[in-house]
């Protein structure tokens, strides 16, 4: 969970763009951490791709696309409202101004004109913005490291202020025996609690779904009040779960 969100974070404008990185011997999916091996050939509904192929394959059956999974992420990581993201939506499927007017019962052409230029003039701001922050980096020599912030996120604000030699101070205190070790307690404040749900949630497999049962049975190696450590982890955008609560996987 922490390597998915730390490369979905660092990672260059033009792979964000696409959705994967390449590294030397596998592409990997920013997007959910799917690993694809260089060197081997991939079938799907009886059509045979290359590694990197697949990946976009993956992509495309699984995300739909990267511009719908970054428009659907909280609004706090996209800096859209709901009215500008289904503006974005509607632009995005290639809608006439007339048809996004229609779709979105707005009262006139000169308003659909308006939102596009509010639109660009964030763009314009997030530019600059990017590369007044790069060369911040070049210079501010004390700029504390800290914790990536997991994509699926439900609490986007200051409970993330956790640097990550605070995070090792944390994890000491909270696991004795080590990280994979029993969780001694499960602290109060809410900035320490993330960083232990940080580190619980690694205990699942990213590539399956749970039972209620399996999940439990995880937890409470973990700690004691499993039933509170579930809750938290789907309150906190770590873990999902069907309507019915049956099912739990890696959100």
């Amino acid at each position: 969970m922490k390597d998915i969100s730390e490369r979905f974070w660092n990672t260059s404008m033009a792979e964000f763009k696409c959705g994967y990185i390449e590294e030397k011997y596998r592409f990997i999916c920013l997007l959910c951490g799917m690993e694809i091996e260089k060197g081997i050939v991939y079938a799907e509904q009886e059509v045979i791709y290359e590694a990197e192929r697949y990946m976009r394959v993956h992509i495309e059956k699984v995300h739909h696309s990267v511009f719908e999974y970054l428009v659907n992420l909280d609004k706090k990581l996209t800096g859209l409202t709901d009215h500008q993201k289904a503006l974005v939506q509607l632009f995005y499927q290639g809608k006439s101004d007339s048809e996004v007017q229609a779709a979105m019962k707005i009262g006139s052409l000169s308003t659909i004109r308006n939102h596009r230029f509010v639109l660009k003039e964030k763009e314009r701001q997030a530019k600059v913005f990017l590369a007044i922050m790069e060369l911040l980096k070049e210079k501010d020599k004390f700029a504390p490291a800290f914790i990536s912030l997991h994509k699926t996120a439900t609490m986007v604000d200051d409970r993330y202020n956790v640097t990550e030699e605070e995070e090792e101070r944390i994890l000491r205190k909270c696991f004795s025996e080590g990280i994979n070790g029993p969780l001694k307690w499960l602290p109060a404040k809410e900035k320490h609690k993330i960083v232990v749900l940080r580190v619980i949630v690694c205990r699942f497999d990213r590539e399956r779904s749970y039972e209620e049962s399996e999940v439990n049975k995880i937890l409470r190696a973990a700690y004691d009040d499993h039933v509170s450590l579930r809750r938290y982890l789907i309150d906190y955008g770590f873990l999902d779960r069907n309507a019915e609560g049956s099912k739990y996987w890696l959100k």
